[in-house]
């Protein structure tokens, strides 16, 4: 019985000696690559100093309206990953893209993100970058809290809400959010394990946008440095309270275009995504909902439908 358990005790140091092997092997080689691909990571647009770190703002287009979007949680690129769509609206509209802090080029910070901060961060960079109100909003996922948020606080600078599968509040009441598995996530980033597995970095933009190839190369780059941030777990782990606090305001008088997708990829089966997005509409004196039979990503797969919804949207305006 001694023998067996000596055996037993071998073994496990053993598999831990080749797992901090494995582990050590990986970080070295994610260090390595993440200096080679410092010239590739390179903004596009304007960096902006708010609240002692760099933000990136992304323009393009012209026109009276200014559309602003705010990507969903996690989403490595929104520059890239919104390409699609805007690129498509650009000709007749004004685009402004905000990457948050740990999202694309924007530093990874040690700022709060309750709502009040990441809008004051938000409003700040459109600011300096030279970009005034009103705005449509086109916020993504989770993002869709700060957006209705934006327009509970200051109404004046929210002239309507495009939402993308936009996260609703009462989707928040009812999610169970793993936080201790968004942080396994981001001990995987952070060691590059995440470069182990290729399919990870293939997002939606990549797989069904029209991204190019250099687009959809730098994406993965962006990929490597922006995934499961320490941003993005705090939004994870303040969501629930923000969410909470935008419920409480509701209903918001601003009119509103939201595009449902079929509750693939949210964590919810169709009836329920879709019942929190027809729920939430109805509530809404100007507002209007169109189901589409795609995953979560519908910028990235439904971009030429929306776009063409949008632009009769805002016409109407």
């Amino acid at each position: 019985m001694r023998n067996v358990c000596k055996t037993a005790v071998i073994t496990s140091s053993a598999l831990l000696v080749i797992l901090l092997m494995i582990v050590t092997i990986s970080y070295i080689n994610h260090q390595v690559q993440l200096t080679k691909e410092n010239e590739q990571f390179i903004p596009n647009g304007m960096m902006t100093e708010v609240n002692s770190h760099q933000m990136h703002v992304y323009k393009e287009g012209s026109g009276k309206e200014i559309l602003v979007f705010l990507s969903g949680s996690g989403t490595s690129s929104p520059m890239l990953d919104f390409k699609s769509l805007y690129s498509l609206m650009s000709d007749t509209h004004q685009i402004a893209i905000v990457e948050k802090a740990g999202y694309g080029f924007s530093d990874v910070t040690d700022s709060a993100r309750d709502l009040d901060t990441m809008l004051s961060e938000t409003r700040e960079a459109l600011f300096q970058s030279g970009v005034e109100g009103p705005f449509i909003l086109v916020p993504h996922s989770m993002s869709g809290i700060e957006a209705l948020h934006w327009a509970q606080t200051y109404p004046d600078e929210v002239k309507a809400i495009i939402g993308l599968d936009m996260a609703v509040p009462g989707v928040y009441e009812q999610m169970n959010i793993n936080i201790p598995f968004i942080r396994l996530g981001k001990l995987a980033a952070d060691v590059g394990i995440t470069r182990w597995l290729p399919s990870l970095a293939k997002s939606d933009a990549i797989t069904y946008g029209t991204l190019t190839k250099d687009e959809k190369d730098l994406y993965k780059v962006i990929f490597y440095r922006r995934t499961a941030t320490k941003n993005m777990v705090s939004e994870a782990v303040h969501i629930k309270d923000n969410a909470k606090r935008v419920q409480e305001g509701l209903p918001v008088n601003v009119p509103m275009l939201l595009f449902s997708s079929n509750g693939k990829g949210t964590g919810w089966n169709e009836s329920e995504w879709i019942g929190f997005q027809q729920e939430f509409i109805a509530d809404q004196e100007k507002g209007q909902l169109i189901e589409l039979d795609c995953s979560h990503y519908v910028h990235d797969i439904e971009y030429k439908l929306i776009a063409k919804e949008s632009m009769c949207f805002i016409e109407g305006l």
